[in-house]
């Protein structure tokens, strides 16, 4: 079976003291937690309210566990999986005997994090350390798929199956596998995302959603996504999109890139490239209603995944760097990567991820890159597909990457 260690988040989850483990589902939180954390009580608490404990296999009633938490809480860690599910009263008990021991909880909720992230009155606030268990993180996943498959065929793997999700099941070649697990699987893909509002009234789930789509669809600036909701009816104004925004991109279902220069003035993107791939497929086809062919996944596939590499790329050598992904918005001048240091920007690049790069293009690449003063990088499946050599531009392939991300997991795991 293959298993990603993710030993960047198991620094944070072994840390002292009370935590809540929360993200969306299925980014691995359960497993993290119960394969690779010690812990002396293993809590589930099931959607009807009745607790099973997962160490002895015996259910037991809300009090009965009450009992038992509040006598052993202090002796040991204890671990209560999708613990929002339990009584208003369990919060009001956390506050009571606070910070007694080690004591982890998980959630799949939106509500809570929202709660515990956006709202002083929280009953969480202070109490518990947030980790939040999203994507896998780049390096780690480039590494562990290094032991399988290499170059171009790498790459394209790990920016998929940085999904926790795709990770047992992934066959090369990525892109026919990624088609077929689409087509025989994008139901599972929507309450991936589904499941996350469920605990939301519909009103609140259906925004949420239309903001994500909104996303795959293009629309990558704030005024966009809340036009597109007003236009649906389900906002007031464009400016009262920004706590959806803020709510997603703090559960990791979005990410946020500053543009360059510009105080307070962001892109958002989906953060996971399958989620982006579903949401775009509902959108063109509506793939999960509706008869859709494999070829017609496929296409979408080939389309989206070139943007989908440039993204793992800037995140990869963000994190490799200590840098911050930025989007530079100048007239007649886009840049597939951005990387910013302090006020300025520390690395630019391009990213062709085809079979062949031509000298009038590798031209152009020459003269949109030399207008910054900083260093110049050029990513591509392998130095075969350039008919000529960039000047005063750094080539990387897979290979190169790869060095790169066993290099700064070497010097000792951290977020970047």
């Amino acid at each position: 079976m293959r298993i990603i260690p993710r030993r960047i988040e198991l620094v944070h989850l072994k840390t002292p003291g009370w935590k809540m483990v929360y993200g969306r589902r299925k980014t691995g939180k359960t497993f993290l937690v119960k394969n690779f954390l010690h812990y002396d009580g293993y809590f589930f608490v099931n959607r009807n309210g009745t607790i099973l404990n997962v160490t002895s296999g015996k259910g037991l009633s809300y009090e009965k566990f009450r009992k038992y938490f509040i006598e052993r809480l202090g002796k040991g860690t204890i671990v209560v999986d999708e613990f929002h599910r339990l009584p208003q009263e369990f919060l009001d008990l956390l506050h009571a005997y606070s910070p007694k021991g080690e004591l982890i909880l998980i959630t799949s909720t939106l509500w809570l994090a929202m709660r515990l992230l956006g709202e002083r009155e929280s009953p969480l606030l202070g109490i518990v350390t947030p980790v939040r268990i999203g994507l896998i993180d780049e390096r780690e996943i480039l590494l562990e798929l290094s032991k399988e498959v290499e170059g171009k065929e790498l790459v394209e793997a790990a920016v998929y199956l940085r999904e926790p999700i795709l990770v047992p099941l992934y066959k090369p070649p990525l892109r026919e596998f990624l088609a077929k697990y689409l087509h025989s699987s994008g139901a599972l893909v929507a309450e991936m995302v589904g499941e996350t509002f469920s605990e939301e009234e519909l009103r609140l789930s259906e925004v949420y959603l239309a903001v994500l789509h909104s996303i795959a669809d293009g629309k990558s600036k704030s005024t966009e996504i809340g036009n597109y909701l007003l236009s649906g009816g389900l906002i007031e104004s464009p400016s009262s999109v920004q706590k959806y925004l803020k709510v997603l991109t703090a559960m990791g279902l979005v990410r946020k890139k500053p543009i360059h220069g510009k105080k307070k003035r962001f892109r958002y993107f989906i953060a996971s490239p399958l989620l982006d791939l579903h949401f775009y497929l509902e959108a063109k086809y509506a793939y999960t209603e509706l008869e859709t062919p494999e070829e017609f996944i496929r296409k979408a596939v080939d389309e989206k995944l070139p943007g989908h590499v440039e993204d793992f790329i800037e995140g990869l050598l963000a994190k490799v760097y200590g840098l911050r992904p930025v989007s530079v918005e100048k007239p007649d001048l886009e840049l597939d990567i951005a990387l910013e240091g302090f006020k300025r920007l520390e690395i630019v690049g391009e990213v062709k991820w085809k079979n062949r790069v031509r000298k009038e293009e590798i031209r152009k690449i020459e003269e949109k890159l030399w207008k910054f003063d900083c260093r110049r990088v050029l990513i591509v499946p392998s130095v075969e597909v350039l008919e000529r050599e960039p000047e005063g531009i750094e080539v990387l392939t897979p290979e190169d990457l790869l060095k790169l991300a066993r290099e700064s997991l070497e010097r000792g795991p951290s977020a970047g």
